[in-house]
């Protein structure tokens, strides 16, 4: 398998197209995205590096059947990797939110998976800034810095890529080569 792993939940596909989008930049190193959905929680210790994104859904919450999803999400996977252990993974989060329309809970879900693979032993790393951005509150920020990529395709989707580019460039260091 390759050496990333990008998984994501996704409602309107959006986090979807930004994964095959990232790993189109990835090339070979990277394998298919795959939905959480779809996915056994053993697939994710398959590789050395993952990359994993989120929408955040009305008042902050993970995708999933309570948020009105008529498939599976993170609301469903995250307690199907209890028991499993990440320690030595490194761990890249994005998520997707609207500054604008949800201001208090801007990428809340960013924490929801933060604190899930935490607890599992993994390193998170790529934190972002929290500036540039028009939001009251975010669970998702520490310290000035969200816990992953924060998206907002609604609002600043002219930044998208660019945003992607630098994010993944500084993660470059860490990520796997072959």
């Amino acid at each position: 398998m390759a050496g990333i792993g990008i998984y994501f939940g996704t409602d309107t596909g959006r986090t979807r197209l930004l994964a095959k989008q990232m790993a189109r930049k990835l090339g070979a190193r990277a394998a298919a995205p795959v939905n959480v959905a779809k996915a056994e929680p053993g697939d994710l210790l398959q590789h050395d590096f993952l990359i994993l994104g989120t929408p955040t859904l009305g008042d902050g919450m993970l995708p999933g059947r309570s948020t009105g999803l008529s498939a599976d999400s993170w609301e469903e996977f995250l307690p199907r990797l209890a028991g499993l252990d990440f320690r030595g993974r490194q761990v890249a989060l994005y998520g997707l939110g609207d500054q604008l329309k949800y201001p208090d809970n801007f990428v809340d879900a960013l924490e929801d998976l933060y604190q899930a693979f935490t607890t599992l032993g993994a390193t998170l790393v790529g934190s972002w800034p929290a500036t540039e951005y028009s939001f009251a509150a975010s669970r998702a920020v520490h310290e000035g810095q969200f816990r992953g990529l924060a998206l907002d395709q609604h609002n600043q989707g002219l930044q998208t890529e660019a945003r992607i580019d630098v994010w993944l460039a500084a993660l470059e260091p860490l990520l796997p080569q072959g």
